[in-house]
Parts: C-alpha cells; structure tokens; sequence
C-alpha cells in the first residue's frame, strides 16, 4: 500500500499550491500543520527538511529508488510531482519548457510580488498612524500587481490556461491570482484573467485542495494588535541572528 505523502502546511497561497497539485495528481497525503505565525517553522525537525523555514515542504516515503525524499520550496515540489506522476508536467521538451516558464514567472514575481503587497496592505507598521508613511510602497506593489495581472490577461488571449493545456503553472498562479481584487484591483480591466479564475475554481480537485486547511484559518488579526505585532515578527522580522535564535529557542522547547 503506497503511504501517504508527509505536507509540511499552512493555509496560504503557497500551501495550497501543493494542496491542488497532490488533490489534481490523485496523490494520498497527510497534512502536517506548521503555524507560521507561532514560529513553528524555526522547529528543528522542520529546519530538516526546510531549510529555509519556509513552508510548504513534503517527505515523499516512496520516493526515488523507493528511498524516502524530502522536497522544499513550492516550484521544486510541483516539478517533483509532476514528474513523480507523469502528470500535468509535460514531458515534451518544448512543452515542458513552456510550463517551466509560466511556473518560474509565478515564483520570481506573482508570488514575491503579490505578497509584498498583502503585508504593506496588512502588516507595515505605521499604516494605522499614519498611512502616508507607506504610501509609495502600497502603490508601488499594488501598481505591479496590476501590471503582472496585465501580463497574464495578454498570455491567456486564445488559450484557456497559461501553457496550453491544464498544469502545475496554473495551480501555482491560482492561489495568489484569485487574491488580486482584495487587493483593490479591478478584475474586470482583465477579462481573460477574471474568466480563467473561473475555470480553474470549478475543477473539483482546485475546491477539495483549496478547502484544506480551512479549520487552522483564523480572521486576520486587528491592525496594531498586539497579536499582529507577534504575527509580523514572526514572519517579517527576520534577520540571520533573529533566525537563529528563534531556532535555539525552538531546540530548547
């Protein structure tokens, strides 16, 4: 009996990368919870197989040669997949290079890109006090998330997903692309955008993947709350010596 694939998890953009990808690949899986905003990515156990603690990570027991196999960040996880199961990862190599693009362009500037616009939206401090101290950088992150939405409503004229057919390119885009309007931007200036959210929403795999995680999510907490403030020193105020301690803290228990 195939054992199930370990997922290091939180539900977030990222997670629910992997949560599509292994629901699409027909993959059996066991959640592991790793609360982000409590600093349980500095956890030895989880430094192991994420060095960068960062999650999502997975530990495939079946893995190559039939050996155990530990896969961190979220693009390398989708490619293992695909190639683990021959599926939505074309082998074609001209094909194959088409998703790699449309994946690696998710990676270097929807994800990074989308992201910095939800904590300068969300996290920056000062946003209460005085909006006007942050105000070049919502700008400028809203700006370019509305210029890489651009970029995608052009690649989708003709195509109903982003490589031609139906892939690991499209599962890592759709959890930050359906963000976008909470962002303030206006979907309707993206029209085969907007309309690819909707097909890849109705796939049954996408709403089972998309619904995990859905009891570890909590409202988001009040600006200038003290529970933000730990929230965004745990995941924002990172630096190396901050890192490392929090990881001799979580070694002591």
């Amino acid at each position: 009996m195939t054992q199930p694939i370990e997922l290091y998890f939180w539900p977030t953009p990222n997670g629910w990368k992997i949560t599509l990808a292994l629901e699409e690949m027909e993959l059996p899986y066991e959640v592991k919870p790793v609360n982000i905003g409590a600093g349980e990515q500095f956890t030895p156990g989880f430094l192991a197989i994420s060095p960068n603690n960062r999650m999502p990570a997975i530990v495939d027991p079946d893995g190559p040669g039939g050996a155990p196999i530990s896969v961190f960040e979220s693009g390398a996880i989708l490619q293992y997949l695909g190639r683990k199961t021959g599926k939505f990862y074309p082998r074609d190599e001209r094909a194959r290079v088409e998703v790699d693009e449309w994946l690696f362009w998710q990676m270097a500037g929807v994800g990074p890109m989308f992201g910095q616009a939800s904590h300068f939206r969300n996290y920056a401090p000062n946003l209460v006090d005085d909006p006007t101290k942050i105000e070049y950088s919502v700008n400028r992150y809203n700006n370019e998330v509305g210029r890489l939405l651009g970029v995608l409503d052009r690649r989708l004229d003709g195509r109903e997903f982003v490589a031609g057919d139906y892939s690991i390119a499209d599962m890592a885009l759709y959890p930050w692309i359906k963000l976008a309007a909470i962002f303030g931007q206006d979907m309707s200036a993206f029209p085969r955008a907007r309309a690819w959210i909707e097909r890849v929403a109705a796939r049954p795999a996408v709403q089972k993947g998309f619904a995990v995680g859905k009891d570890l999510r909590k409202p988001p907490p009040a600006p200038g709350s003290d529970e933000q403030k730990k929230i965004a020193q745990a995941l924002f105020a990172q630096t190396a010596a901050s890192t490392q301690s929090a990881i001799e803290k979580a070694k002591q228990g």
